[in-house]
């Protein structure tokens, strides 16, 4: 990576991230959204205790998937609205650099709400961790998770963008991508969780870090010719 492409991501992440810390709009109704889901989950299960504990993975991941697509949706919203990112693809700045910042920074915004949600998620679903190393795991699990989301969640948003039905487009084109995101999530959740004795985590941790490396990479190849249409 070179100097000019380096700084450019480190730019377009501050820009967001500096909004998103001005305004606490969009993570306040990204928490919102995900605890009123958990909740919901929790009220629909009734008294039955071990079937939530059994499934609070599950929950886990459907509030952050349903809270993606909504961060997702406003990713280039001030970019489009101010055809700021027209602006910055006419300078010098490669658009690859763009797409990092852009990503990483949704990324990060996502990783923010998942360390938020984990908590609510133990206490919602009265699930117990056996120590801190256990809960390092857990977050572990839901950093992979939400980077292997942003990557073509941020791909996608640009390409939605401009659509007249961009809320329903996004999701459409995004939630059969990140099925087996979803399920290796769920599944490396659950082992975290109940306990894993025959170190079946490793390999559905493993295949989250080969989702990030794929979609990644497909972002950085492609998102040139995506903005340059």
């Amino acid at each position: 990576m070179n100097a000019t492409l380096f700084a450019t991501l480190v730019a377009i992440v501050k820009k967001d991230l500096l909004i998103e810390w001005r305004t606490r709009a969009r993570l306040s109704a990204l928490v919102f959204f995900s605890v009123a889901a958990l909740l919901m989950f929790s009220f629909a299960l009734g008294a039955d205790i071990q079937t939530m504990r059994d499934h609070a993975g599950g929950y886990l991941w459907l509030g952050l998937l349903f809270a993606s697509v909504l961060a997702l949706s406003e990713a280039f919203r001030v970019e489009a609205e101010n055809r700021a990112l027209e602006a910055v693809l006419l300078t010098p700045a490669d658009a690859r650099a763009v797409y990092l910042g852009k990503a990483l920074a949704n990324a990060l915004l996502l990783l923010l709400l998942g360390a938020l949600l984990v908590p609510m998620m133990l206490v919602l679903y009265d699930v117990g961790l056996d120590g801190p190393l256990h809960a390092l795991r857990l977050l572990a699990v839901v950093a992979l998770g939400v980077f292997a989301i942003s990557a073509p969640g941020t791909l996608l948003a640009a390409i939605s963008t401009n659509a007249k039905s961009k809320d329903l487009l996004l999701p459409v084109l995004l939630f059969p991508l990140l099925v087996p995101v979803l399920l290796a999530a769920v599944k490396a959740t659950a082992l975290v969780i109940a306990g894993d004795p025959m170190g079946d985590a490793f390999t559905w941790l493993s295949l989250l870090v080969a989702f990030n490396v794929v979609y990644w990479a497909l972002g950085f190849l492609l998102f040139p010719s995506v903005v340059d249409e």
